[in-house]
């Protein structure tokens, strides 16, 4: 057996409830196992024979189903897997594109976030009723008309990767985090001491407001000493279903304050903008200005975050073949 039959049971495996994984497994496996010495015994390579058992056992989340006396209908049994697919697909790219792009579009038309994402929001569950809708009908009828299922057929080659839960797979995730963590401080501190525009004094002109050193400045380090430590921690324990709320929870803390000091024109420092010769009201003013372009990418960049750190709770939490020995280093 190789890694292409440990892909086979993980995706069949992780389709089914947890109490009944423990018992799946070891079927599966030993299914594989006899399929396979049926192969070799009619003179067929192994990797070919491994091959040839798995197409012939067909699908995994079907196989997997069988095992489970799950039925899977909703448009009929023969395209259920192939529907499921790529609903969940459409779902995943579809609907956060046409929902940034609406973003975008509204709140650099009108320089309210408050609005952009009411809209935003209102464009997501319109897509995303109509993706679903229309993605059924059209399998309903494939159904229904007894089309072939040229281009539908289950291959081995599409089996997902197995996940990596060592610390050695979490390594430039934690490597990178720290980098930019790090960097982000000492801008912060730079800033303030080092900037490269000054006063005809020779005084430094720090680019945020040093008003802001009596509460925000302070919370947004402490933000980055918690997000280092939280890179440490996914790096020690790898995500969860919590660890993805920490994240949530982080994300705004750190993005919610930020847009609105920008907004407010609270963030950068008077004195900065009348030295290098910018427009104070660049900071508030709506339209496609370099003040909103910023604003969306900063709640772009921080709704990306939350999802990303949800998907990865959903891929550490699936199951993984015990087979296959992943030891943290």
């Amino acid at each position: 057996m190789t890694e292409l039959t440990d892909r086979y049971v993980w995706a069949a495996v992780r389709t089914v409830p947890e109490p009944q994984r423990s018992d799946l497994e070891p079927e599966i496996r030993e299914l594989i196992e006899e399929t396979v010495e049926a192969h070799l015994a009619s003179g067929e390579e192994p990797s070919a024979a491994e091959r040839a058992a798995l197409v012939q056992l067909g699908d995994p989340e079907r196989l997997a189903a069988d095992y489970a006396d799950r039925s899977l209908t909703l448009i009929g049994p023969r395209y259920y897997l192939a529907w499921m697919r790529l609903l969940k697909t459409l779902l995943a790219t579809v609907v956060p594109i046409v929902t940034a792009v609406v973003f975008l579009a509204q709140f650099l038309g009108q320089g309210e976030v408050g609005a952009a994402i009411g809209g935003a929001v209102a464009t997501a569950l319109s897509v995303t009723v109509h993706v679903g809708f229309w993605t059924t009908l059209v399998f309903a009828i494939l159904e229904r008309a007894g089309a072939t299922d040229a281009g539908l057929e289950w291959t081995p080659e599409g089996l997902p990767a197995l996940p990596d839960h060592s610390r050695h797979g979490r390594l430039p995730d934690l490597v990178a985090s720290l980098v930019f963590l790090g960097v982000l401080a000492g801008a912060v501190l730079w800033q303030q001491v080092r900037s490269v525009v000054r006063a005809d004094d020779g005084s430094v002109i720090p680019l945020l407001d040093p008003a802001l050193w009596s509460f925000w400045l302070p919370w947004f380090l402490a933000l980055i000493v918690l997000e280092a430590g939280f890179a440490v921690r996914l790096y020690l324990r790898d995500w969860s279903w919590a660890a993805a709320v920490v994240n949530l929870c982080l994300a705004l803390a750190f993005a919610v304050p930020a847009v609105l000091l920008w907004s407010e024109g609270r963030l950068l420092n008077p004195a900065f903008l009348d030295a290098v010769g910018w427009d104070p009201a660049a900071a508030t003013g709506g339209g496609w200005t370099v003040a909103s372009i910023i604003t969306a990418v900063v709640v772009l960049i921080a709704a990306w975050d939350v999802v990303d750190g949800f998907l990865k709770a959903r891929r550490a939490s699936a199951p993984v073949p015990r087979h296959p020995v992943l030891v943290d280093h």
